[in-house]
Formats: structure tokens, C-alpha cells, sequence
């Protein structure tokens, strides 16, 4: 594991593989860390792909900073981070947050993005009553900590991996992620090649989501992964590693 500091917080991230192979960055979704990513970090690394995996600013290793964190402060965060890194271009990819986060890191800054993989995520802008509950939530956490809350979503994200983000994190990114823009707005003019996969039993994102994503976006694949819900890559990870392995291969490696 790799620490640098930049843009006032100090983030933690794994950098896996050939230095040499193409750059494949992914981001973990709310309210895990890095370690989100571990099976496809390992079949990536494999396959000969560099794969970056950061632990956004406030969750995992990385810092907690105050106030409100927007998806915009995360996607500036991770363009810093590449130019850390020396890499000018990288095929980016998120799971939910994640997901909303690659999608901003293209409207921000296009022309870093080989390709993007977008996993069991939305595209339209918060509803007000969106809004309302993510505000609520993050009072509620700023209260109760963060026992309650993993207790009561654990059963639908489906995956047990270690959290050590603080309430008060949580809370900076629920009230950021409820200021969200609409990407419908900008998917479809994506010109980069677009994979969307989608857990067949995601109850917070379900295939309609993945669906509605599909269509806006140009040249974009969609994979469905069977029995699997908001987590596939967690959940089914050969299916996963598969589809994304395709994807690169036939879709962003024989082009770039």
C-alpha cells in the first residue's frame, strides 16, 4: 500500500501489475474501501493490466477532511492521483458511488479516460426526496455511528468487507453525493468505449438503471450477472472478471 498527499488529504492506494500495462482504475463504492476491488486487482494484474485501487478521501486509510465532499472533490482527487502516478490516460471504473464518481471523473476530465466500466450505479441527479433521506441519514449517522446503518444494509450490498470510515465521513459524502448533477445530460457524448454491468438482484440499482445507461451511451456494452445483487463483483467474481476481461480485451486493448 501507497500513501501520497494531495488536494489537503493524504490518500491511501494500492498500485498492482507491470507498470508498462494499460492503467485501470477503480473506485470502490459507500461505504467500503479499496479492498472492494481485490478480485478483479488480482485478475487484472494477471492479465498484464496496472491496476490503481485508492481509498477515497475520508473512507479506509485515507483522511477524513470537513464539510460536505462532492463526487467533483473525489474525481479531482483521482486525476491528482495520476498525475502522481506519471499516467496521462487510464480506463476508469466505479461500483455504485463509484460508479457515479467515473461518470463526474469523465465530465471533469475527459481527456484522461481510455474507456469506462460502470457497475450497478445511476445516472439522473437526486430527487428531492433523495435528497432528504441521504441529509437524514447523515444526521442520523453524525447520532448513531455506523453500527445501525451496516446492520440494516449489509443483507442488500451483500459483502463483508472491513469499513473504517468513520460516522462523520459517511455523513460528508451523503450530503455530497445528494448535490450529485444529472450525467444523463452528458453520457451521450461519450465517445470512449462504455461497459455497464449490473447484479441481476440489485435492489438499489436494478437492471432498469443499467438499462436506462445504455441507452444514452453510444458505444456501451451491457452484462447482466446472474445471481448476484448490488456487489457482483464481490458476489460473483468469475462472471465479473470475465465480462470485464472481454470487455478490455475486445473493446479498449486492440485499440489503444
Amino acid at each position: 500500500m501507497n500513501a501520497i498527499t494531495l488536494r489537503g488529504a493524504t490518500i491511501h492506494y494500492d498500485d498492482f501489475g507491470p507498470a508498462t500495462g494499460l492503467p485501470v482504475l477503480l473506485i470502490h463504492g459507500h461505504p467500503f474501501n479499496r479492498t472492494l476491488w481485490a478480485p478483479q486487482a488480482k485478475a487484472l494484474t494477471e492479465a498484464g493490466y496496472r491496476v490503481i485501487t485508492p481509498d477515497l478521501r475520508g473512507y479506509g486509510r485515507s483522511s477524513v477532511t470537513p464539510g460536505q465532499v462532492f463526487l467533483s472533490d473525489f474525481a479531482d482527487d483521482l486525476a491528482a492521483l495520476l498525475d502522481h502516478l506519471g499516467i496521462e490516460r487510464a480506463v476508469v471504473g466505479g461500483v455504485s458511488m463509484g460508479g457515479q464518481i467515473t461518470m463526474e471523473f469523465h465530465r471533469r476530465h475527459p481527456q484522461r479516460v481510455h474507456a469506462l466500466v460502470l457497475s450497478d450505479t445511476s445516472a439522473p441527479a437526486e430527487t428531492d426526496e433523495g435528497k432528504e433521506f441521504r441529509n437524514r441519514l447523515a444526521e442520523r449517522l453524525l447520532t448513531e455511528g455506523m453500527d445501525s446503518y451496516a446492520g440494516e444494509v449489509i443483507d442488500k450490498m451483500l459483502a463483508a468487507y472491513n469499513v473504517d470510515a468513520m460516522p462523520d465521513v459517511a455523513a460528508a459524502a451523503l450530503r455530497g453525493r445528494a448535490e450529485r448533477p444529472d450525467y444523463r445530460d452528458t453520457l451521450p457524448a461519450v465517445r470512449e468505449p462504455v461497459l455497464i454491468l449490473v447484479g441481476a438482484d440489485d435492489v438499489y440499482t436494478p437492471v432498469a438503471d443499467a438499462e436506462a445507461i445504455h441507452r444514452l451511451v453510444p458505444q456501451a456494452a451491457l452484462a447482466v450477472i446472474e445471481k448476484a445483487g448490488h456487489l457482483p463483483g464481490t458476489e460473483q467474481p468469475e462472471r465479473f472478471n470475465t465480462a470485464l476481461l472481454d470487455f478490455l480485451t475486445t473493446q479498449v486493448t486492440a485499440h489503444v
